[in-house]
């Protein structure tokens, strides 16, 4: 799955795989803007066929974090 995401992100994003690391910050990492961060949601939701709620985005801030709540839903969902 953590492959898979990070496919979707750096195909999305156009952006080095090299700079996606667990721990670092998505939005500084990626350099999001609110817009951005829609598409990234959006992307995800779409990929994995999940809902991400706004208010758990919010605590979503490193790639580690976005892994555990994708791999979260995934399970809850199916």
């Amino acid at each position: 799955m953590v492959k898979k995401i990070n496919e979707l992100i750096t195909d999305e994003f156009e952006v080095e795989l090299s700079i996606i690391e667990p721990d670092a910050n998505i939005k500084k990492s990626l350099q999001l803007d609110s817009l951005s961060l829609v598409d990234l949601i959006a992307l995800l939701e779409e990929n994995f066929n999940i809902s991400l709620k706004g208010a758990d985005v919010v605590n979503i801030q490193t790639f580690d974090s976005l892994y555990e709540y994708v791999y979260d839903r995934v399970a809850l969902d199916h």
